[in-house]
């Protein structure tokens, strides 16, 4: 099967590293000859408030819309993301709300604690930077925003295989350490991994 890939970029500042980890994963990408499409999510006008919880439904802006059917298009989603206070930014859970709803990500079954995942069948990556040592990160902290979008948000709709790749620290760093590492996920894209 031709791998349909998916990029969704959470970070709300176009000048990060993580939009030039976005751009290096497309250009391996584009010579593997699989198909991409891209979500940025700051790109995006919609309200990241799920007002009403699940309790009432709110209505989806266009842009959400659109969104939808890339995440559905795709068979392996690439999500890049700072890691802010242990969390994924502000924007991206608000599009993570707003997008990955009931009937579309997922269904809950009627009297049941139980739900259906809407997502099997696809991979993921996570690609996240961080302003600390990734073990450290792993180590004293337990990794909470892999745990979260990991085990919580993608098993959680079906996703099953699902790598990370964390970077970090990404503050203070040397060119030659971005250099590096974007040459890494250059080569993940090439593989489709």
């Amino acid at each position: 099967m031709n791998k349909r890939i998916a990029i969704i970029v959470g970070h709300p500042d176009k000048e990060s590293y993580n939009y030039a980890l976005a751009k290096a994963y497309k250009k391996g990408v584009q010579t593997s000859g699989a198909e991409i499409q891209e979500i940025i999510i700051p790109d995006l006008k919609f309200n990241p408030n799920l007002q009403f919880g699940y309790r009432k439904r709110t209505e989806l802006e266009l842009d959400l819309l659109e969104a939808q059917k890339k995440l559905k298009w795709a068979n392996h989603l690439v999500w890049i993301y700072p890691v802010w206070w242990g969390s994924v930014p502000a924007i991206m859970k608000g599009f993570l709300d707003r997008v990955l709803l009931p009937g579309f990500a997922f269904n809950k079954r009627k009297d049941s604690l139980w739900w259906d995942k809407h997502f099997t069948g696809k991979t993921a990556r996570i690609i996240c930077t961080l302003d600390q040592p990734s073990w450290y990160y792993k180590w004293i902290y337990g990794s909470p925003s892999h745990n979260a979008m990991k085990k919580l948000t993608m098993n959680f709709i079906g996703v099953k295989k699902i790598r990370i790749t964390t970077i970090g620290p990404i503050r203070l760093s040397k060119e030659e350490f971005r250099t590096k590492w974007l040459k890494k996920i250059e080569k993940l894209g090439q593989l489709n991994k």
